[in-house]
C-alpha cells in the first residue's frame, strides 16, 4: 500500500477522533462554569447540582481528550519526521506555551475545582472553574496559531543551509488573520457542542421522566448557550469563508463546487453534480446573487484558473507536474453538511427554547428524541468542518512552503504504517466505547444518585424513593 496514504490516513483518523472531544472539552467548561456562576449568583442550589453533575460529563470527556492528544503528538514523530524538522521552529513555540501555560492552568485549577467544593468559599471555588474554562479555551488559541501558519505562513525566513522554516516574530504569528478567523470559528463551534450535549442528555432523561426539573432547567441552559454559540459559529464561519476566498482561492472554489469563473454577481450552488474526471460542473441548483451576498464579491474564479495561476506561481518551485486540483466532492459536501447542521442546531434551540417556556416538550417524544439524536449534530459539523480545513490545503503541509509528499518520515514503512494504524483504530475504539460506557452510566445515574455503601454509612435507606 501506498505509505502516503496511510501516514495520512492515520493522522486524519487522529486527528478527528482526538477531535470529538477538544470541542466537548471547552463548551463543557463553559457552561459548567456557567451554571456555577447562576448558582453563586442566585444562590439556588439545583444550579450547584448541574455544576457537579455535568462537571462529571466534562472530566471524563477531558481525560480522554488528553490520551488521544497525546497519541496525536507521538505519531507526528513517528509518520511526519520531515515535516517536524522543517516546521518545528514555528511549531514548537506555540506548542511549547500551550503545554506550559494553557494545559498547566487547565490540570491545576481542575483539581481543585473537583476537590474543594467544601474547602473553599463559593467565589474562589467559581474562579477555579472559569479558569479551568479560560485554559481550554487558551489550548485552542496556541494549537489554532501552528495550523494558522500552515493555511497562510506568516512571520518567517527559510534557512536555505538546513531548509527548515524559522521564526522570526511570535507576536508576527499571533498576528496572522487566518488565526482569528478561525479560532472564533473554533471556539464558538465548541460552546454549540457544549450546549447540545446537555440538551440532549437532558432529553434522554426527560424521557424516562427522571428528575425532570433538573433536566429542564438544565436543558434550558443547554439550548440558550446552544443557540448563541450557534449564532456566533454562523457568523465567525462567514468571516473565515471570505478569509478562505482570498488566501486560498482553490479551496474556496472546491467548497462552491465550480471549475469555471463564476458570473456577476455569483449565484450560489445548493446541490451539484461535480464530475471530478471531466472537471466539470454538470449541472446544479443554484441561489442568484447569494454567494455575492455572502461574501461580498461580485464574481470568484473557478478551479481551472486557480490551477492555472498556482502553476504559474510555483512550478518553478515545485515543478509542472504538481496536481493542485483537490477532492472537490468531499469539500462540496463537507462545506454543505457542516453548515448544515449549524443550522440545524440554531432552528432547533429555537425550537426547543420556546417548547421548553409553553411546557409542551416533555410531552413530545418525537421532539425529546430529535435532542437525543441532535447530540451528535455538533461532533459531525466539527468533523466535516475539520476535513474541509485539512484537505482543502493540499498538495501542502504548509500553504505553498512545503508538500505532503516531502513531509514523511523517510524510514517509515508500509508494513510499520498499516500496524500501527491497525493499533490506534482499535485503541481509539476502545477509548471510545469506555467514554460512551462512563457517561451513559454517569447520566443515568441521575443527579442524586446515592452509592448504596455510602447510604448505608450516613443511615440512608437506599431502596427510598427518589433515592436511587
Amino acid at each position: 500500500m501506498d505509505i502516503e496514504f496511510l501516514a495520512r490516513f492515520q493522522f486524519g483518523m487522529t486527528t478527528v477522533f482526538h477531535f470529538f472531544f477538544v470541542p466537548m472539552s471547552i463548551g463543557m467548561a463553559f457552561a459548567v462554569a456557567v451554571m456555577e456562576t447562576m448558582y453563586v449568583v442566585k444562590k439556588d442550589k439545583i444550579y450547584k447540582d448541574m455544576a457537579k453533575f455535568w462537571g462529571n460529563i466534562f472530566l471524563i470527556g477531558f481525560a480522554v481528550g488528553v490520551v488521544t492528544g497525546i497519541i496525536q503528538e507521538f505519531q507526528f514523530g513517528m509518520n511526519w519526521s520531515e515535516y517536524s524538522r522543517f516546521m518545528g521552529d514555528i511549531f514548537g513555540a506555540p506548542l511549547a506555551v500551550e503545554a506550559l501555560l494553557a494545559f498547566f492552568m487547565e490540570s491545576t485549577f481542575i483539581g481543585l475545582w473537583m476537590f474543594g467544593w467544601d474547602k473553599f468559599n463559593e467565589k474562589l471555588h467559581l474562579l477555579f472553574i472559569w479558569l479551568v474554562s479560560i485554559g481550554t479555551a487558551l489550548s485552542a488559541l496556541w494549537i489554532l496559531a501552528a495550523n494558522s501558519f500552515m493555511q497562510n505562513p506568516v512571520a518567517y525566513s527559510i534557512n536555505e543551509a538546513t531548509n527548515r522554516a524559522e521564526l522570526t516574530s511570535f507576536v508576527g504569528l499571533l498576528k496572522n488573520h487566518q488565526l482569528w478567523v478561525e479560532y472564533p470559528h473554533v471556539l464558538f463551534g465548541a460552546i454549540v457542542t457544549g450546549g447540545f450535549v446537555i440538551a440532549g442528555s437532558s432529553a434522554w432523561k426527560m424521557l424516562k421522566n427522571k428528575d425532570m426539573e433538573f433536566f429542564k432547567k438544565s436543558m434550558n441552559i443547554g439550548l440558550i448557550i446552544g443557540l448563541v454559540g450557534s449564532i456566533l459559529t454562523i457568523g465567525a464561519g462567514h468571516q473565515q469563508m471570505i478569509a478562505v476566498a482570498n488566501d486560498q482561492p482553490m479551496k474556496f472554489a472546491a467548497m462552491e463546487g465550480i471549475y469555471e469563473d463564476t458570473s456577476s454577481p455569483a449565484p450560489w450552488n445548493i446541490i451539484a453534480s461535480i464530475d471530478t474526471k471531466d472537471k466539470e460542473t454538470k449541472w446544479e441548483i443554484s441561489v442568484p446573487y447569494l454567494l455575492t451576498i455572502l461574501g461580498g464579491e461580485d464574481k470568484y474564479i473557478g478551479m481551472d484558473q486557480a490551477n492555472k495561476e498556482l502553476h504559474d506561481e510555483y512550478d518553478a518551485k515545485f515543478g509542472s507536474e504538481m496536481d493542485y486540483y483537490l477532492p472537490v466532492k468531499t469539500l462540496f459536501w463537507g462545506f454543505r453538511f457542516m453548515a448544515g447542521f449549524g443550522s440545524l442546531m440554531a432552528l432547533m434551540a429555537i425550537v426547543g427554547l420556546y417548547l421548553l417556556h409553553k411546557n409542551k416538550i416533555q410531552s413530545m417524544k418525537w421532539m425529546l428524541w430529535l435532542f437525543v439524536a441532535g447530540i451528535s449534530f455538533p461532533f459531525i459539523s466539527n468533523t466535516f468542518g475539520w476535513l474541509v480545513t485539512e484537505l482543502g490545503r493540499s498538495p501542502w503541509t504548509v500553504y505553498g512552503l512545503f508538500t505532503i509528499a516531502d513531509s514523511v518520515s523517510p524510514s517509515v514503512t508500509a508494513t510499520s504504517l498499516l500496524i500501527s494504524n491497525i493499533v490506534y483504530f482499535l485503541l481509539f475504539s476502545v477509548l471510545g466505547y469506555v467514554m460512551f460506557v462512563f457517561c451513559k452510566r454517569a447520566v443515568k445515574k441521575g443527579p442524586y444518585y446515592v452509592d448504596p455503601s455510602e447510604a448505608k454509612k450516613d443511615g440512608i435507606d437506599p431502596f427510598a424513593k427518589g433515592v436511587l
